[in-house]
């Protein structure tokens, strides 16, 4: 088994519960650790044997554009999606992060934290 990580991936996006959030945005902050067997790729060395990380970003990018009232939406479309392009996969910790969130004072970030495991 080995784990993947996807570290600070950075997206401007247009998620939240307030309209000026949803026409204005702001910028996002994306954690993915995966864990697959990563053992036939450990001796191959070729990509096709493991979770091609290029398409793993690509899919955390295209749910990221897609506009959701609430970070844990969001998460929840990320972790299906990934799931389901790639079935290998057999844990996923994610964190989805908001940068200067609207909550009435200074704030750096607020996260959402979830994990799953396949069953």
């Amino acid at each position: 088994m080995g784990k993947i990580t996807l570290d600070g991936m950075e997206f401007f996006a247009y998620h939240g519960c307030f309209k000026e959030e949803q026409l204005i945005g702001t910028k996002f902050i994306v954690d993915l650790i995966i864990e697959t067997d990563t053992s036939e790729a450990e001796q191959s060395d070729q990509l096709h044997d493991t979770v091609n990380y290029v398409n793993l970003y690509q899919a955390v990018k295209t749910e990221m554009e897609q506009k959701s009232h609430l970070l844990e939406h969001v998460a929840r479309r990320i972790i299906t999606v990934v799931t389901d392009q790639f079935p290998s996969i057999i844990t996923i910790e994610l964190r989805v992060s908001k940068l200067n969130p609207p909550v009435g004072g200074k704030m750096k970030q607020i996260s959402f934290n979830t994990s799953w495991k396949k069953i």
